[in-house]
């Protein structure tokens, strides 16, 4: 039996913070996003999500069929998605991401009940777990100690993995992170290294 597995891009205003000087912030946030979701709607085998807070426009960057779901707060993304197994929220300010990074995800899902993709400079790129989420659990993406904190949450030892990390566009600084000979993020590059 095949597990039904999502992957939710989950976009909040903070997503257009890292707009280099002369981009407009919206704009930024948007491209951002776009390529975010890009990655993820090219992934095998997974059903992609939009997950939007305070953010409206976001069926323009969507392929079609793709569910665009508006939510309050960044701490209801798990219990907004639709049906599944197992679903990953990757944050939508992570344009370079490599795919291969959610598959790992997945795979630590085997052993655990949450696994982290935790950020360089802290918090989460990417979190999945299994469906429903574990009611122990809170989700905050930009707890500096986050993957601390789930661990603290858990009602026992191995509830919580963690993946290799990555980095997270949330300041003009963290713009120097991006790799220009990584494939994707087309829509950013186009507005960084214009």
């Amino acid at each position: 039996m095949l597990t039904e597995r999502l992957v939710a891009v989950l976009v909040t205003p903070s997503c257009g913070d890292a707009a280099p000087p002369g981009v407009g912030r919206d704009e930024f946030l948007r491209a951002v996003a776009e390529d975010t979701y890009e990655m993820v709607a090219g992934l095998d085998l997974v059903t992609p999500v939009i997950l939007a807070v305070g953010v409206t426009g976001l069926e323009e960057i969507a392929w079609p069929g793709t569910p665009v779901i508006s939510i309050d707060s960044v701490g209801q993304a798990f219990a907004a998605l639709p049906p599944a197994d197992q679903a990953v929220v990757v944050c939508g300010d992570a344009p370079d991401l490599p795919p291969l990074l959610i598959g790992k995800l997945f795979r630590e899902l085997g052993r655990a009940e949450i696994a982290v993709c935790p950020a360089d400079n802290g918090g989460a790129v990417a979190v999945a777990a299994h469906l429903p989420f574990p009611e122990w659990a809170t989700l905050d993406v930009d707890h500096p100690e986050v993957v601390k904190a789930l661990r603290a949450q858990a009602p026992g030892p191995r509830k919580v993995a963690t993946g290799p990390g990555w980095h997270r566009l949330r300041t003009p600084d963290d713009l120097a992170r991006l790799d220009p000979g990584l494939e994707g993020w087309d829509s950013t590059r186009a507005l960084v290294l214009a």
